[in-house]
């Protein structure tokens, strides 16, 4: 399961839906400049996640991508990823789809000492 943005323009202007009759867990994440979450994977849920404020450093899998607000990333299930707050504070709209638990965190590097 994926999310799958819909955009439709109306006379007002336009709507962008994110998810339409899916269990989700919808929030938002702020990294403070200079820091970074854990690069981790997930064997519950996959996430779709939309730069809201800042330039992060994406990494996903193998690649690592240097985001700019209206960026969005798909990370499917068991795929390492990282949000790193390279130049300033940083906030994404994270969307997870799936079963939704905070221990569904497998970390694989941690900056904090959590691994």
């Amino acid at each position: 399961m994926s999310i799958e943005p819909f955009s439709e323009e109306r006379p007002w202007g336009s709507f962008r839906t994110f998810t339409k009759n899916l269990p989700s867990t919808v929030k938002t994440l702020f990294v403070k400049h200079g820091e970074a979450f854990s690069l981790q994977k997930h064997n519950h849920r996959t996430e779709f996640w939309r730069v809201l404020l800042g330039n992060p450093e994406i990494t996903i899998g193998d690649k690592i991508i240097n985001a700019k607000p209206g960026d969005e990333f798909h990370i499917p299930l068991e795929t390492n990823h990282r949000i790193t707050a390279t130049n300033g504070d940083t906030e994404v709209l994270e969307i997870s789809l799936g079963e939704f638990d905070e221990q569904d965190i497998v970390r694989i590097e941690d900056k904090y000492g959590r691994v």
